[in-house]
């Protein structure tokens, strides 16, 4: 039996700060202001997101402030200078925006973060509807999972399926996310396998297998 993954709903911020495509420039600062955040979604009608602004959305507009660009530069860089432009998040905003499912596992997250470059992603539902936003700092919420969760995981999940005559010989100990595994087990082939699923458990940082078998193989 694999570890049960977390899944973006389960660490993903449910009340999320969104703006219309009508919003000006100004309101659209104020909100990322004031709930501290980096980039806000783009929704029309009864929450379906149609893009995405952020700080670096915005910032166009201040680099080309007092900066006359040439033709060429104008048309290597069309759409940067349509958006320093620009005043209102229709036109400001990425779109189509970068999301992802609240069913999606948080490594589905992180890859999709890493290639887009982008810090956070919308969570929409099947119907383009937002259900939440995951950041960078909410896929790192399992690390702050307690040492005795953890053991406790790894213990039901791995230790008592995989090794269910040898069980009570395998210890289970976690120190500051990493989990060290010890003890004698009947089947050496299952060893791998073991510290592979531990490893699997959301929040394990690092695996010490330190099992041994004995008796049939």
């Amino acid at each position: 039996m694999t570890p049960q993954p977390f899944t973006v709903a389960d660490v993903m911020t449910k009340k999320v700060v969104a703006v219309q495509p009508a919003a000006e420039f100004k309101e659209i600062v104020a909100a990322m202001e004031r709930w501290k955040v980096t980039a806000v979604p783009v929704v029309e009608g009864e929450g379906r997101v149609v893009g995405v602004v952020s700080e670096a959305d915005l910032l166009l507009k201040e680099e080309f402030h007092d900066h006359r660009l040439g033709l060429v530069e104008q048309m290597r860089r069309l759409e940067a200078t349509a958006k320093a432009g620009s005043r209102r998040a229709e036109d400001l905003m990425t779109s189509p925006a970068v999301s992802v499912a609240p069913e999606a596992s948080l490594p589905q997250a992180a890859r999709l973060m890493a290639s887009h470059h982008v810090k956070r992603l919308p969570v929409v539902g099947t119907n383009g509807t937002i259900q939440g936003i995951v950041s960078r700092s909410d896929l790192l919420k399992v690390f702050l999972r307690p040492d005795e969760d953890l053991a406790a995981e790894v213990r039901r999940d791995v230790v008592e399926h995989l090794f269910p005559l040898s069980q009570h010989q395998v210890d289970v100990r976690v120190a500051a996310g990493v989990v060290t595994l010890s003890g004698e087990v009947r089947d050496s082939a299952l060893i791998p396998l073991a510290a592979r699923l531990a490893r699997a458990v959301e929040g394990v940082v690092d695996v010490q297998c330190e099992l041994t078998a004995h008796g049939r193989t």
